[in-house]
């Protein structure tokens, strides 16, 4: 009488391959595929040494259980190298970010216009204290170098009781960020709240 054949290698590492297969196809569950498709890998190898050597009958689940955890097994390394990729591209954003608030802001305040006389009253800062000054002449610029991101400075202009046009804008890093115009009798241009 023969010896029984003992095909449970083979079957094991055919139904954990087959369950780290479907899992490594899962982003946050896939962690459990790593060691289903490595153990079930290993056991389907084994499976099949036992077919060579006559010990088993099942070569075709062995080879299923190997095919199916090598294929689990690179769907996990992808997994891994995007998340590897998206979290070094999310590393770079944030040194980004960090150097561009050390670096600073250059935020720029001008008016224009052909007014007698304009009041400009403005804060740099957003801090509710206003510098306030009166402009007979234009073009009227202020410059700041400012920590961080510059934004909820003030910037108004009115005109004189005489009247006129006047333009004002802000600018942050030579990018324009708000203009207004306003022309009349004690008319407000107001480029606040950038």
């Amino acid at each position: 009488m023969s010896d029984p054949q003992r095909n449970g290698l083979g079957t094991a590492g055919f139904v954990l391959g087959l369950l780290g297969l479907v899992f490594s196809f899962i982003p946050v569950v896939g962690v459990v595929a790593w060691p289903l498709v490595v153990v079930g890998l290993g056991l389907g190898l084994f499976g099949l040494v036992r077919v060579v050597r006559g010990q088993a009958d099942n070569k075709g689940v062995a080879i299923a259980g190997i095919v199916l955890s090598a294929i689990g097994l690179a769907v996990c390394v992808a997994w891994v190298a995007l998340l590897g990729g998206a979290s070094s591209d999310a590393e770079n954003a944030l040194d980004d970010l960090q150097a561009q608030a050390e670096k600073g802001s250059v935020l720029v305040y001008e008016v224009t216009g052909d007014a007698p006389e304009a009041t400009v009253s403005y804060s740099a800062l957003g801090d509710g204290r206003t510098d306030e000054e009166v402009v007979g002449t234009f073009p009227w610029t202020k410059e700041f170098t400012l920590m961080g991101t510059a934004r909820g400075g003030t910037l108004d202009v009115t005109t004189g009781v005489d009247g006129g046009t006047v333009t004002c804008e802000v600018t942050v890093d030579g990018v324009a960020r708000k203009t207004a115009t306003a022309s009349g009798p004690n008319a407000v241009a107001s480029c606040s709240g950038f």
